[in-house]
This record gives C-alpha cells, structure tokens and sequence, in this order.
C-alpha cells in the first residue's frame, strides 16, 4: 500500500512543490477545499477528503476532516497490533504525512473593524484537531505546519533520513503552532472583554501569553547571560526582512525597538513626513526632520556624531543612494527602514557586518498598540503602550509671553522626541533637529546640565523639553544662562509658580501639557 499524505492548508505558498516532491516518493495525496483545488489545477492527482471518508463537507465546511477515517489514519499506532486490526476493520487507510496551517485568524483580527461573528467564523477546529493528533503520533506520522520546513523534509525523505529527532522537533513546532494560534484567539477575545469589562466595572481577565520561539540568540546583554527571542514570525519584528549583516543580538532589538518607536512618533512608511533616529543604548542621541529621508538622516547624525558611533539607525522612509553614502563612513550596528533602494543596497554592501532591515509599514501597524509588558520577582506588568502622537488641544501657555510661530514648531518637535528618552529626561532642540539630550539621570537638572553642555552654544535660541515637571525653577533658571527661550513640561508641581516666575524674569515662554511622560 502507498504512503498517504494528508494536505490542508491555508498558506499555500510551496504547496505544489511539496506535493510534487511527495508523489516523486510514492505518496498518495488526499486533500480537501481550496487545497484539493490547487493541486487539481496543478494537473495533480488527489483524492479529496469527501472521497476518503464517504461523508461530504457540512454545515458550510466547518465539519470535512473531523471523522474516524481520518483521524483514526492519524493516530493509529502502528506497532499496536489492536490499532492495526482496528484499521483493518475499519478499512481505514494509515496516514503517514499532514501537512497542515490553519485559518488565518491573526490577519482577520488585525483589521480593528472586525466584527465578532467575523473572527470567530475564522476560528479554525478541523486543522489544530489533525495538527495535535499527528503531533501525538509523531513516531509514525510526520506533521509539516510551516512552509519552511517543505525544503529540509524532502531532503531528508529523499536521503531516508526522516529519523526519530527529526520527526521529535517537526512535532514540537507543532504544538507551538497550535499553542500560539490558540493563544491569539484567547488574547483577541480577552481583549474584547476587557473593553466590554472597563465599560462596566468588572473585573479584567488573566493576562494569556504564549509565543512560540524565533531564535536562540548568541547571549543576552552580557556574553555570560544566556537569551532567546519568542515571537510571531509575521508580526512585528518577527516581519522584517534582514537584507545583510550579522545575525541580531539580545541589544539589538532592543535598541531597534527604541529606534523604531521614536521615528515612528512622526509617522512610518509612505506618506510621512522624513524623519531620522539614532539610538545609542536605547536613548535618541540624534533624532532630525529633513526634507528627504538623506536630509533627515544627516542632520540627525550631525545632532551627535561621536554618540552615533556603533549606535542603530531608524528612518520612515525608502533608503536611497544619498542616504545610503551618509551611512557608509560610519560604524553602526543596524539600520531599520520600510525599504531600501538596490543602489543603497549595493553601496552598503561591502559594509558586511552592518545589519539592514526591512520593516514594512503593515507589519509595525499590526503590531502596534498592544500591551508593553515586562517581568518583575514573580510576576509580570503589563501597560498600554505610551504611543500616542502629541495632542496639543489641552497645552497652556503658562508664561507672560507667547511661544514665537517658530518656537511653537520646536517646542511640538521637542515633545514629541523627549518621551522616547529614559527619565529624567530633557531634550534641547530647534529647527527640527535634536541639540542636546539629558537622559536616565536622578535628578532632572543633571539631566539639563548634560543637554545644554551637549547642545553647547546652539542652546542659544533653541527650546528646552522635559519629560517631568519641574520640582524646583533649578532647571529654568540653568537654561536661561545657556540661552533657552522656551520651555515645555508636564506641570504639575507644587512650585511651578518658581518655575513661571523664572521664565517671567528671563523673558522665556513656557507651555504645560498636562502630560507626563516617564520613561523606565
């Protein structure tokens, strides 16, 4: 009797190619909707699941592989001479190989507007139910649930190598497939109710977190602290696209991550306006506006070229070759865009080690707006992320003068970048670039005094951004003898009359958010 292999799936990407490599090795194919269909169009011999059973597809599809001829080929065991006679009564034909990828219930969820009826039909019940079975039985059946292992495991059944370890961790991929499918239902419904519940008071649900794992990394901050990075592989970072360099470290991404949100505080991918990042160690040391993503980019490098060093670079924009010439003489780890140009590409290319990333603006929109969550002794916090763009509708201008059209500019500018700064945090900025940051430091006029010695003589005229309020006009007063005019704070402290005095006698303006933005 011919192997079996049982085909149903949803990416159908290699899908013909496996099949083919399947019947070049004597298998027969048994398939089932838009699968059977596929192969059948591919000139394909395929018998479909109907067929196979005796039983048609019900209730609209949702009941097609979810029978005892199919799961019983499944999970027979075939060193059990009572499954084996099982079969035999049955006329039950073993199933050697499922390939199988459920229903596409993340990229349905994705869209904000989805209905609840629309999600839930989404919901996969037939593929998890074959997925889990063959990943039970995986000493006699092979589970294939990534178009990516198609490849290897033709290798190795045309080498007569799809031995025991292998089969162990095709099934292993399987369980996390399954567990991470059910974890982004659970997580999608957990997050309905939880608006349903801040509506009406009651309690939230458990926080449910189960991400399969991308990659084991080659240490974490320190070569002696071991690391691995769980995630989607089409989500988020999960998505980008590594063009060249070496492989991603634990610092790495985080850094990518800082870089990511700060440049995407002024939009990401078309349409929005050019903007340029560099991050050192999590905090913007140069961030700038620029009439194209090259112009951006050198005046955010000119911010602080001796910072920029071995830093990460993010721009909102498609890389060309002028930007791509700024970034050649330069040592940096990573450099994160929607897109590069195959001239920028070429250009960077003998730059080996630098690693290029390609991060479309659909899958940082995917990713967006979910909880911030970090582990603390026994537990895990979670937030909403603080990734809202600055809304000026309830700022107040607290000083006698009004900020000037220009310092309006800077000061917006300012504030957008000063909360993507570790607190303390102060930030001197003018003409849409960054002069002199103040970051992590544990009391906020040390924070100032690094900005302005940073931003040097070109304080003279810029604004001033702090990312708390002002405890005492310490901070005030330093910025005016390093020639500030404006200023920019939450508010809130019991002496900002010292503060707006300060402003008042040194002929500065100073505007209140009413806004705090720590960053931890």
């Amino acid at each position: 009797m011919a192997p079996t292999a049982l085909l149903s799936v949803s990416d159908k990407r290699g899908l013909v190619p496996l099949a083919e490599g399947l019947l070049a090795q004597g298998y027969a194919l048994l398939s089932s909707g838009g699968t059977a269909a596929a192969l059948t169009a591919a000139g394909l011999p395929v018998t479909k699941v109907a067929e196979h059973t005796g039983a048609p597809e019900i209730l609209g599809g949702r009941v097609k592989t979810l029978h005892p001829r199919v799961h019983g080929g499944i999970l027979a065991r075939r060193d059990d001479p009572a499954h084996r006679a099982d079969l035999e009564a049955q006329a039950i034909v073993p199933i050697d190989v499922v390939v199988v990828n459920l229903y596409p219930f993340r990229s349905t969820v994705a869209d904000p507007g989805v209905s609840w009826d629309t999600a839930i039909e989404t919901i996969d019940i037939g593929g998890p139910a074959m997925v889990r079975a063959a990943a039970k039985n995986h000493a006699d059946v092979v589970v294939l649930t990534d178009p990516d292992q198609y490849p290897g495991f033709l290798a190795s059944l045309a080498a007569g190598q799809v031995d025991g370890a292998l089969r162990r961790r095709l099934a292993l991929a399987a369980f996390a497939h399954t567990a991470a499918y059910d974890a982004a239902i659970a997580g999608w419904i957990d997050g309905r109710l939880a608006a349903e519940q801040a509506a009406t008071g009651e309690a939230e649900q458990p926080l449910r977190l189960e991400l399969p794992l991308r990659q084991v990394l080659r240490y974490g901050e320190n070569p002696h602290q071991s690391a691995r990075w769980f995630g989607e592989a089409s989500l988020g970072w999960g998505a980008a696209r590594q063009l060249q360099g070496k492989e991603l470290s634990y610092n790495n991404l985080i850094d990518l991550e800082a870089a990511l949100t700060t440049v995407a505080a002024f939009g990401y991918g078309p349409g929005a306006e050019p903007a340029a990042v560099v991050i050192k160690h999590t905090n913007p040391c140069g961030v700038a506006l620029g009439s194209d993503t090259a112009d951006a980019l050198l005046r955010a490098l000119d911010a602080d070229r001796v910072s920029a060093f071995g830093g990460i670079v993010a721009l909102n924009g498609v890389v060309g070759l002028a930007a791509a010439e700024h970034l050649a003489g330069l040592f940096l780890e990573c450099v994160v865009a929607p897109s590069f140009s195959g001239e920028a590409r070429q250009r960077l290319a003998a730059k080996a080690n630098l690693r290029l990333l390609e991060l479309d603006a659909r899958a940082v929109a995917e990713a967006s707006g979910r909880l911030q969550l970090r582990s603390v002794l026994g537990g895990v916090l979670a937030q909403q992320a603080d990734d809202g763009l600055a809304d000026s509708d309830g700022w107040q201008v607290a000083s006698e003068r009004q900020p000037s059209a220009s310092e309006w500019r800077d000061l917006r500018f300012a504030w957008q970048v000063v909360r993507h700064v570790r607190s303390n945090a102060i930030l001197v900025a003018q003409g849409g670039r960054t002069l002199g940051v103040g970051a992590g430091q544990m009391n906020r006029v040390g924070s100032a005094r690094l900005a302005l010695e940073a931003a040097g003589d070109a304080a003279r005229g810029a604004v001033l951004a702090s990312d708390g309020f002002f405890p005492f006009d310490d901070t005030v007063l330093l910025a005016a003898r390093h020639g500030i005019t404006a200023v920019i704070q939450p508010g809130g402290s019991k002496r900002d009359p010292d503060s707006i005095a300060a402003c008042k006698a040194n002929g500065m303006a100073m505007v209140i958010t009413g806004r705090r933005h720590f960053l931890h």
